[in-house]
């Protein structure tokens, strides 16, 4: 039977979920190639790119140079088995109305957990 949320489980990812994060914060290139499985299948749609495989998602990170300032405020993490996990959250940039979405598929490789797939988006204030 599969275990869902597992607490040791749920709590590696959000280590790592949070890691990755402050990464995107602090503009950390090497942490966030390092948390992205190095592997062609990784796939990762951002607010305008649609990225393939680590080295697409690689080659963007060298060209970004924006540090972000930013909360979660509503991270929903789940574990299916101690293998494999959802990592779903809200995204806020404080000083800013900005409001935006942000998943990732995260898997525990021989290296660690990585994500596999990951997407962002903003949200829309409704009309």
């Amino acid at each position: 039977m599969l275990e869902i949320n597992i607490p040791e489980v749920v709590a590696e990812v959000r280590a790592a979920f949070y890691r990755y994060n402050r990464a995107v914060d602090d503009n950390d290139v090497a942490v966030m190639n390092e948390l992205f499985w190095n592997s062609p299948h990784t796939v990762r749609y951002g607010r305008a790119e649609n990225l393939y495989g680590h080295a697409e998602i690689a080659a963007y990170r060298t060209v970004r140079k924006t540090k972000l300032d930013r909360s979660y405020p509503r991270p929903v993490i789940t574990s299916f088995g101690r293998d494999f996990a959802f990592a779903f959250t809200e995204t806020r940039t404080k000083g800013s109305e900005s409001r935006g979405r942000q998943s990732h598929t995260w898997v525990r490789t021989d290296q660690g957990w990585r994500i596999v797939a990951a997407h962002v988006s903003n949200m829309e204030e409704p009309s």
